[in-house]
């Protein structure tokens, strides 16, 4: 290109596909950082804007959910009607194509910011679910686990006014559900104890728990690159593992549209939608596989 010419974005995309895919050929031990990026193609919203700011108030705490009844009954008023939705969300391209990763051996782990299980729904079977799963549910007081979808048909069963109730999906899995009051809305205990039910995630004001943490961690110490995939890493929970990709000097790239934490770390960025970038680097590296072709 003659000196002083700037690429066109058809250059660009090519310049960013070929390292992308060297990258995927080069590298067998990826560890593969998720966010909310990749399962947008797959109907659930992020949370921040290109510039990493909110696009809407943070997700419920820890703290208020425990202590207060009114905070917990809004909590889950917006979690049943966002679940219709939320529960039934399905993998997309960037999922499949991060699923033929590992199946073509070249993912020694992938870790997941996400609470909706499609990298598993995606056939992906090496995956820390870093902040937990939102199909499961979690008793507070005795530890005991249940599935969401009995949870979901008993609180439906106790508030049968609300079932009528549309309103958007939002990134958590519940939804935009504003002027309304929730005093009236039945959260039921846990039956065998009497426990404050929770959704099996962790809220901000938790702690990750830390078999996660190390889990990824050691896994992170025999990578030979790090991933990250539709993450701005603005939360430390996962902005953590890229330091340390740093700290080992492997390889650091990121596919995520606009600002993320770690730009200054960064060996290159491709900011483009996560499944176009990964189904074409993918397809180029494992040899069109099944499901995330460019006819996909």
């Amino acid at each position: 290109m003659p000196a002083g010419q700037a690429s066109s974005p058809t250059q660009a995309a090519d310049a960013s596909d070929d390292r992308l895919a060297t990258l995927l050929r080069s590298h067998r031990r990826l560890f593969v950082l998720t966010g909310a990026g990749c399962s947008t193609d797959s109907g659930i919203p992020d949370y921040r804007d290109r510039a990493g700011a909110w696009k809407r108030p943070p997700p419920i705490a820890f703290g208020p959910f425990m202590a207060e009844p009114l905070t917990r009954a809004r909590y889950w008023a917006r979690s049943m009607i966002g679940w219709r939705s939320f529960g039934q969300a399905r993998p997309n391209r960037a999922h499949h194509a991060l699923a033929a990763l590992e199946a073509a051996d070249r993912i020694e782990l992938l870790v997941t910011q996400n609470v909706d299980g499609l990298h598993q729904a995606a056939n992906s079977r090496a995956v820390v679910d870093l902040h937990g799963r939102l199909d499961g549910v979690r008793c507070m007081q005795c530890g005991a686990r249940l599935p969401r979808a009995d949870f979901q048909a008993e609180l439906e069963a106790l508030n049968p006014d609300w079932r009528d109730f549309v309103a958007p999906v939002a990134p958590d899995g519940d939804a935009d559900l504003d002027g309304v009051d929730f005093s009236g809305f039945r959260v039921p205990a846990h039956a065998a104890c009497g426990g404050i039910l929770k959704p099996d995630v962790v809220f901000f004001g938790e702690s990750v728990p830390r078999q996660r943490v190390l889990a990824a961690s050691d896994a992170l110490s025999r990578a030979d690159a790090m991933l990250v995939v539709g993450s701005s890493l603005m939360v430390y929970s996962g902005y953590r593992f890229a330091l340390a990709a740093a700290e080992r000097g492997i390889p650091l790239v990121s596919i995520n549209r606009g600002l993320t934490r770690a730009d200054a770390l960064l060996s290159f960025k491709v900011e483009e939608d996560c499944g176009d970038a990964l189904a074409r680097a993918v397809a180029a590296t494992v040899l069109q596989p099944c499901g995330i072709s460019d006819g996909a």
